[in-house]
């Protein structure tokens, strides 16, 4: 007597996680995504929360040039978080389970 076993979603698994370790770089526009600011702000996308913020943030080199203890602030203000560390774990968090478990 033989046992089938179904090993169809460990091997989804398997192959999400290989697509996942590709990746270079993650856009933050993929992790703190608009469902993302949503749940966790009153703002519906990270750029309505940014321009929000009153600091203008035409490139990366903008965002690193706001003084962190105003930026800070300002997500503490603004969201649901007690901190910006605690919101990027977060959005990482998710971005990561809903890479992993993608068609699982």
């Amino acid at each position: 007597m033989s046992i089938k076993t179904d090993m169809s979603g460990l091997n989804k698994l398997t192959k999400n996680l290989e697509e996942l370790g590709k990746q270079d770089s993650i856009a933050v526009g993929d992790v703190m995504t608009d469902e993302f600011i949503s749940r966790y702000s009153s703002y519906s996308s990270l750029d309505e929360l940014v321009d929000a913020s009153g600091f203008v943030v035409n490139t990366p080199e903008d965002f690193k040039a706001i003084p962190d203890e105003e930026w800070e602030a300002f997500i503490v203000s603004n969201t649901n978080f007690s901190s910006w560390k605690e919101m990027q774990l977060k959005s990482h968090e998710e971005f990561l389970h809903k890479k992993i478990m993608k068609g699982l």
